[in-house]
């Protein structure tokens, strides 16, 4: 077998794992109905309640990625000519709004530059335009590292009757969630961000308004996201519906309990300081984060690149020289900054300072001398 190097994956996901999610990863197979099995599928969905804020029964790891939840979010709540707003202030609200149309939904755009928050102003007029049947907010936008607080599209979609869907794909593990006192009514994540574990999940969640709404569908839900046979593998009878990716969730088992070990309240300290501690080595670069503070994630910095930088080379320098992954920009941002993540595991103070040692040393490469060792000094300050 053909050995690969190591890398550090400091980009938008997925993230680095753990020794003891590796090692879990690993364990013997066994069956999906397995009497062994079955109690850990209890104990993951109880651990995602914690993490989404929520009392939903029906909470569960769906086998597929990210887009896999967004997936079955609309193939469960939207039907041909419903009307759903959406906010679009990057590409996943992009990517959300396409799902709609694509299963005959009327998307209701809500945009706002990259980079620069929704207005709740506007979303709440878009709201009472004409009867809505959901809002679809992107809590952390994955392209461009911006921060969405949802309570006030939480109570512009409450006071419509109309159901709040949420994309906490790189928020949920790195920031606390309380979604059943914002009133949110279904969401979904994937496992590579901050929960730290491989990609290949989609945990999801929908409340009792969002499953009112799928009991009173018209339109047949296609197989593999019914709700209600998801609900049989995943409630007490455990009915056959899909093979489950048995080694992924044990994987995600294991991240669980790590999560669960240091507690949400130390994670996101530790998510906030790291970020805080990068912008502070970052600003001595010269490198300027393309989202103020006041709005950004602490768990993704997109970083403008000065005049004259090369994005591909830049980039490249960093995997060839340093063995360190970074993302590139997406949409319109593609070419013009990079994105760092610090995510779940690799969270670290050790990993701010090799990024901005390696940042450093990717802009001389390109003729631009940067103080590398006052950036880590300004990093370690905090």
């Amino acid at each position: 077998m053909r050995s690969i190097d190591e890398v550090l994956l400091l980009g938008p996901g997925p993230s680095p794992t753990s020794a003891a999610v590796q090692r879990a990863q690993s364990r013997p197979l066994l069956g999906h109905l397995d009497p062994q099995f079955t109690p850990i599928l209890d104990r993951i969905q109880v651990g995602l309640r914690r993490l989404f804020g929520t009392n939903n029964p029906l909470t569960l790891p769906l086998a597929g990625t990210g887009t896999a939840g967004m997936e079955a979010l609309v193939a469960n709540l939207v039907e041909p000519g419903d009307r759903v707003v959406v906010g679009v202030h990057g590409v996943f609200g992009q990517r959300f709004a396409e799902a709609v149309r694509r299963a005959g939904g009327d998307a209701v755009v809500v945009a706002a530059e990259f980079g620069a928050s929704l207005d709740p102003d506007a979303f709440a007029a878009a709201i009472a335009g004409g009867p809505t049947r959901a809002c679809v907010v992107v809590h952390a936008e994955t392209s461009t590292g911006v921060l969405s607080d949802l309570r006030p599209f939480a109570a512009a979609a409450r006071s419509a009757d109309a159901l709040l869907l949420v994309d906490c794909v790189t928020s949920i593990g790195g920031v606390a969630l309380d979604f059943d006192a914002l009133g949110v009514d279904a969401a979904f994540c994937g496992t590579q961000k901050c929960l730290s574990a491989p990609p290949g999940l989609a945990p999801v969640t929908f409340g009792e308004r969002a499953l009112a709404r799928v009991a009173a569908r018209r339109a047949p839900v296609p197989f593999y996201f019914d709700t209600r046979l998801l609900t049989g593998y995943f409630g007490p009878d455990r009915a056959y519906h899909y093979t489950a990716p048995i080694s992924m969730l044990y994987a995600l088992e294991a991240a669980l309990d790590e999560l669960e070990a240091e507690g949400m309240v130390a994670r996101e300290a530790r998510h906030r300081a790291v970020a805080a501690s990068l912008r502070q080595g970052l600003e001595v670069l010269g490198l300027k984060p393309l989202v103020p503070v006041s709005h950004a994630t602490p768990m993704l910095t997109t970083v403008r690149y000065p005049d004259g930088i090369d994005d591909k080379a830049f980039r490249g320098h960093l995997r060839q020289a340093h063995r360190i992954e970074v993302g590139g920009g997406l949409g319109p941002l593609a070419g013009k900054v990079f994105r760092v993540g610090l995510m779940g595991h690799g969270a670290q103070p050790a990993n701010v300072l090799r990024a901005l040692a390696a940042f450093g040393d990717a802009l001389a490469a390109q003729g631009r001398p940067a103080d590398v060792a006052g950036a880590l000094a300004a990093a370690r300050a905090v």
